[in-house]
């Protein structure tokens, strides 16, 4: 027995007017609703999953990127040539490891022992090729010929780069500029 207090209609009632039949289904706006958060949640997971070593070479290209300008003001500053070699885990120049693979560390020849900087990978499983003469000059000359080093990490791998005139930039591989 309907009453006067809201809600206490019969809930088929309201759909008489839309021809009797009682709608099923979803709209086009929960449904477009729905979509949307999948789509923010997919990219927030592959964001959020991302591979590891790409972060860390990601991260160690910018860092040697960095340290090679740093040295390459510092020779220019003092008047002094510098350059960057890739070093064994002893410390002997280029020398390529017993698996065939590219020397870990690296070094500043000619850079002041006042202000040294880094000579080592944050993670020692990089490795680092430069093509010859095997080493980038990096002053104290203003102009300096095109330069490059190949970063590697696992199956990944980034160039560090300079035209000689601008700053080591950091791109990968399949954007690198040829030499």
């Amino acid at each position: 027995m309907p009453t006067s207090v809201p809600g206490s209609r019969d809930p088929l009632r309201r759909f008489a007017a839309f021809g009797g039949r009682i709608r099923r289904g979803f709209t086009l706006l929960e449904l477009l609703l729905v979509l949307l958060i999948l789509a923010v949640s997919a990219g927030v997971a592959t964001l959020a999953l991302r591979d590891n070593d790409a972060t860390q070479l990601e991260r160690e290209a910018v860092r040697l990127a960095a340290l090679l300008e740093m040295a390459r003001a510092e020779s220019r500053v003092s008047g002094t040539a510098v350059r960057w070699v890739p070093r064994g885990a002893d410390g002997a120049p280029a020398a390529r490891r017993e698996d065939g693979s590219p020397p870990a560390g690296f070094g500043f020849p000619g850079l002041s022992r006042l202000a040294p900087l880094p000579t080592h990978w944050m993670d020692p499983q990089v490795t680092a090729e430069v093509p010859p003469p095997g080493f980038l000059q990096l002053g104290p000359e203003a102009i300096l010929p095109r330069q490059r080093v190949l970063l590697r990490l696992g199956d990944q791998q980034l160039e560090i780069s300079s035209d000689g005139l601008g700053p080591f930039e950091v791109a990968p591989l399949a954007q690198a500029a040829p030499t």
